[in-house]
């Protein structure tokens, strides 16, 4: 029980630290480089994935060597082409209905 009280202060602490910092830099005309250090930071924190797992653990995910299977069947199967979609007219195809 005292992991998560712990925890959370914490993070309450750092979160005020960052507001104080925020404040600071938008209404103290003093505030500097400290402030801005802070703020920064706690924004690029707030960029990490904290909710990573391992691939090999994570719902729904797919296996490596399948992928690596399927782009080597479809290339295979296709003859060199990048697509399965219908070449190109050329120009002088005549493809008008008129």
């Amino acid at each position: 029980m005292a992991r998560p009280i712990a925890r959370w202060g914490v993070f309450l602490g750092f979160g005020a630290l960052w507001w104080w910092a925020v404040l600071r830099l938008a209404l103290a005309p003093e505030a500097g480089a400290l402030e801005a250090a802070v703020v920064t930071g706690g924004w690029g924190l707030s960029l990490l994935p904290v909710h990573c797992v391992p691939k090999a653990r994570a719902v729904g995910a797919v296996d490596p060597r399948r992928w690596v299977e399927a782009w080597r069947a479809g290339r295979a199967g296709r003859g060199g082409r990048s697509t399965k979609a219908s070449p190109r007219h050329r120009s002088d195809a005549g493809s008008a209905p008129w």
